[in-house]
């Protein structure tokens, strides 16, 4: 199943954060500022965990904790690719988008961790939170929230369609019928910023930006 749904949280909160690439000690400072609860709270994450930090094996792992639940990022997509083939034009292409990691943990470890971390990262998640829902996707979701187990993972994991101007210079804020909103990463903004009802949160922790974590609850409450 490309989409994972997920019924309302009533033990306690859920968040969800930006893209982490390999900042493990951001992430955990994130989540100590806002208390958060491993017994009860709920951690979703937009994709791109690992790359361009050096704790990508350590963000990796979190695919495996019971609380946390992350989406396929196209930086997960490259590296499965490249640690499959083990050399070749996809191994460079990895290389070349911060996969150097690699070599402080060691090809064998990270091919073992990404094989058990795998199955963990589906294209979609749905998050029930009361009547409300939101969609977690890592780079663009189709226009249509029903349509996401047909859409092209190229589109769910590459796309950047909404940061292309219109003849008026305007970004594409067209809105995504059947959810609430969704969030994505993919694309470094300076701050959360809203395209319709999709929210980009990938605000470049891992290029002198921060990491954006938001409660679930604060996201649904603020969509424009």
């Amino acid at each position: 199943m490309r989409c994972i749904r997920h019924g309302p949280n009533r033990k306690g909160r859920d968040y969800v954060v930006g893209d982490v690439h390999g900042q493990y000690a951001q992430l955990m400072e994130a989540l100590e500022r806002v208390d958060f609860d491993v017994a009860r709270d709920r951690l979703f994450c937009v994709g791109d965990l690992v790359d361009r930090g050096e704790a990508s094996l350590a963000c990796l792992t979190l695919a495996l904790e019971p609380w946390c639940f992350a989406v396929m990022g196209n930086h997960e997509q490259m590296a499965i690719t490249a640690l499959a083939e083990g050399g070749g034009m996809a191994w460079d292409l990895w290389q070349r988008n911060g996969g150097n990691w690699v070599f402080l943990d060691g090809v064998e470890e990270a091919r073992s961790t990404m094989n058990a971390a795998r199955p963990h990262l589906p294209l979609a998640r749905e998050i029930v939170a009361g009547h409300r829902r939101l969609g977690v996707v890592h780079a663009d979701p189709p226009d249509d929230w029903g349509q996401i187990e047909q859409t092209s993972s190229e589109h769910l994991l590459w796309s950047r369609r909404r940061f292309r101007r219109d003849s008026g210079g305007s970004l594409d804020s067209t809105r995504v019928e059947g959810v609430d909103a969704v969030v994505v990463g993919h694309t470094i903004v300076e701050a959360p910023l809203w395209l319709g009802n999709v929210l980009h949160l990938d605000t470049g922790a891992c290029a002198g930006g921060r990491l954006t974590l938001a409660a679930v609850d604060d996201i649904l409450d603020a969509i424009p």
